[in-house]
């Protein structure tokens, strides 16, 4: 039922991304930090056919020197096994004038710049290459046998197709020119500038981002569409549905909850920072992909009974958090997933109540034990390959991060973090320190002990709590052990129950020893004590009486 658990379009949208590390292998690290080029704008021409795979691409690169250098890295998949992309010319200057020596070994593209170039000089580069892509642009049948061509580029994929800097913390504005067969539509990024039919049969469609982004999120998707634009979007935000012909009108119908999700959201957090929101059915690996102004979905997403409210929201979530305030590198991943993991909490809990959430962050708390005992991995991880992230410290354990500060620092100084988190890193890159230090700011505590133990550090309290009852002092004794080794900091709620209606609500500032006893007045003999009524803390563990 939604609001009281999970859908099951969610669960299979982050149990996809996790499965994958087993089916799928990426890079074991993130791009070289060493292409001595901070791109500022991609201007890519793609021509696609119905023929054959061939990918024809023409692509001019602006940027500046990140020091001085005589050459200039970019990141393009090589030809192996028939598949990869050949560059066969590199010229100079968005006209193409001089043309430059290159080597293409694998995935590194390496240009031989005229003469050394000082840290802030302005390089123009025009690539000319074509290929077949081995990953990145989906080039396959969808489940009605039409023939379709999807972008997939997380976490570092688009280099399989395009000529860039695959790292999130080179942002970039963008622009696609896509040049195919006249019966596909074509979505992107940014705003539509221009469609119009060609003379040989194609359609020339030219979408352009003026936000700088990372490339993780720069798509294309080709296919045929039915398009429709919601009436009751928000002002001045069209929020559409692109979803296959066939399904238009289940597609539309479970799409249509979008724009209500992004009116909650922008209030929430900020403006929305696009010209648009369109959804989109697509051949996406994963349940959901976060493109920024044009989100993918899974194709079952709009043909499905099952509601995927939560999926939507989890999405739309990241266009504000993991697209434009993007982590600075992979590792922080749960800026971007724990943000959008507990948002959508958020979102359902306006809606649906504070109870709700709670069972929500109860099946999240589970998960997270259950983790726990096969993976010994903090939050902030190097781990590799990258798609091994997708785990559910990246999720549910990031969220339950937001969840405890949110209640230990109150809701006003809660959302007044997450609203200057925003502002302050919109269209930039953030770590976890980043993000600490506005926790600290705006609440004015020290929180390094909180940050260092729940995201640099594996794990969670396991506590064992026994209790008995002083009668000639009418008073519940208790002893806290924590039976991890590491120990762990926190405030500890606790329900003391007499039966009926009888309870007496208590808390332990500080639980900051192995060993910890403390004693609470009663009026009655208790029934019960009850750890954590509120669902304030991630924990493992139970209250039992001793005699």
């Amino acid at each position: 039922m939604v609001g009281l658990m999970r859908n099951k379009s969610y669960l299979n949208s982050v149990m996809r991304k996790q499965l994958l590390t087993l089916a799928f292998i990426c890079s074991c690290l993130t791009m070289s930090a060493q292409a001595h080029i901070d791109v500022l704008h991609y201007r890519y021409q793609i021509d696609l056919n119905d023929k054959n795979d061939t990918l024809k691409g023409w692509a001019e690169i602006l940027g500046i020197t990140t020091d001085k250098t005589s050459t200039v890295e970019l990141d393009l998949s090589g030809l192996s096994k028939d598949k990869g992309m050949r560059v066969s010319l590199i010229t100079w200057g968005i006209l193409g004038s001089g043309v430059m020596d290159f080597t293409h070994h694998k995935d590194k593209l390496v240009i031989t710049l005229f003469h050394p170039y000082k840290k802030g000089d302005t390089i123009r580069l025009a690539i000319s290459y074509m290929g077949i892509p081995d990953d990145g642009l989906i080039i396959s049948k969808n489940k009605y046998g039409d023939r379709t061509f999807f972008a997939d580029n997380w976490p570092d994929r688009a280099h399989h197709w395009i000529p860039c800097v695959d790292r999130p913390d080179d942002k970039a504005t963008f622009e696609f020119y896509v040049t195919a067969p006249s019966h596909y539509s074509v979505i992107s990024n940014g705003t539509k500038i221009e469609e119009k039919l060609l003379s040989d049969g194609n359609k020339l469609t030219h979408w352009k981002e003026e936000t700088a982004l990372p490339t993780k999120v720069m798509v294309i998707g080709v296919a045929r569409f039915a398009v429709r634009t919601y009436k009751d979007s928000p002002a001045n935000i069209p929020v559409s549905a692109w979803v296959y012909q066939q399904d238009s009108i289940p597609g539309f119908r479970n799409y249509a909850v979008a724009p209500s999700i992004l009116k909650f959201l922008s209030d929430y957090i900020g403006p929305y920072p696009y010209e648009k929101l369109a959804n989109v059915q697509s051949k996406t690996i994963f349940g959901g992909m976060e493109n920024a102004s044009a989100i993918f979905y899974e194709e079952l997403s709009a043909s499905s009974d099952d509601n995927i409210e939560s999926l939507m929201a989890h999405e739309i979530a990241h266009q504000w958090f993991g697209d434009m305030a993007s982590e600075k590198s992979f590792p922080h991943l749960w800026l971007s997933e724990g943000f959008a993991t507990y948002l959508t909490h958020i979102y359902l809990e306006s809606k649906y109540g504070t109870d709700s959430l709670n069972k929500r962050m109860q099946n999240d708390r589970d998960e997270i034990i259950a983790f726990a005992k096969e993976s010994n991995r903090p939050i902030v991880d190097s781990v590799s390959p990258l798609m091994k992230l997708l785990n559910t410290n990246s999720y549910q354990k990031g969220g339950w991060i937001l969840h405890m500060l949110r209640r230990q620092l109150g809701d006003t100084i809660f959302h007044s973090i997450i609203r200057r988190y925003y502002t302050a890193y919109a269209g930039k890159n953030a770590d976890t320190r980043d993000f600490e230090r506005i926790c600290e700011s705006e609440s004015g505590k020290d929180l390094h002990v909180f940050f260092d133990q729940w995201l640099y550090s594996p794990g969670l309290p396991k506590l064992d709590v026994q209790w008995k009852y002083d009668e000639e002092n009418k008073r519940v004794l208790l002893t806290v052990h924590q039976t991890q080794h590491k120990l762990f900091v926190f405030p500890l709620e606790i329900e003391i129950w007499t039966g009926g209606t009888g309870t007496t609500k208590a808390q332990i500032p500080s639980v900051n020893a192995q060993d910890l006893q403390v004693s609470f007045p009663v009026t009655a003999k208790p029934l019960q004590v009850i750890l954590d009524p509120n669902t304030c803390l991630l924990f493992e563990g139970a209250a039992r009486v001793i005699k």
